[in-house]
């Protein structure tokens, strides 16, 4: 529960079927601390609904009419977090999301609590991932990674490079303040800086990004 003038989180649902719709938002408006503020049945109307209401996150179904949810979270990017919530585990649509800059990715045989949990850490500016693909996108992002840029880590500061680091070791914002002794706030002011820094869109592509060479 949201405690006395704490803001709650504010969450745009975007999925074409109204029944799934419906039961998401039943979901997220019980915790207390998260306030639905728009649902979307298309693709088009999340993205014209998130550029309007600018919510902290999108929860975003991947297949929706007239633009799909990769597509639409691709052009989020920058915008507003992007929680994928799907029916479909496929490599294609994982990857894809990923790439796109999705901040988390969940399959709708997801649980209520672990559903409230996953939208409070991406609302903290963590990233997420279904247990059961884990290990298949580990595997297909080893086997093509993201090419480094040089002059992209020489601009990063000393105190980047510890927090990529620890971003790519799989550490929340609160185990990275811990163990470099600095403020959350700052930790997660540090990870924006890195992803800018480095062109990427996520927790996740900083990840295999550092994971491609020796760090």
């Amino acid at each position: 529960m949201a405690e006395q003038g704490q803001r709650r989180i504010r969450v745009l649902v975007a999925d074409d079927h109204a029944a799934v719709r419906t039961g998401i938002v039943l979901i997220l408006d019980g915790a207390g601390d998260i306030e639905v503020v728009g649902e979307a049945a298309d693709g088009e109307q999340a993205l014209a609904m998130a550029l309007e209401l600018r919510p902290d996150l999108v929860l975003m179904d991947i297949r929706m009419p007239k633009l799909d949810g990769i597509s639409a979270t691709r052009e989020l990017a920058g915008v507003t977090d992007v929680l994928i919530l799907t029916t479909f585990d496929v490599d294609e649509y994982v990857f894809g999301a990923l790439r796109a800059g999705a901040a988390g990715f969940l399959l709708k045989n997801t649980d209520a609590d672990s559903l409230v949990g996953a939208v409070r850490l991406v609302a903290r500016g963590e990233g997420l991932i279904s247990p059961s693909v884990t290990r298949r996108l580990i595997t297909a992002f080893a086997q093509q990674p993201v090419r480094r840029q040089p002059e992209q880590l020489e601009a990063l500061t000393p105190r980047e490079r510890e927090v990529l680091a620890c971003v790519a070791r799989g550490l929340s914002n609160a185990e990275i303040a811990k163990e470099l002794d600095m403020a959350e706030a700052t930790t997660k002011t540090h990870v924006s800086r890195v992803l800018n820094k480095l062109g990427l869109k996520s927790r996740v592509q900083a990840a295999i990004y550092y994971a491609e060479g020796d760090g």
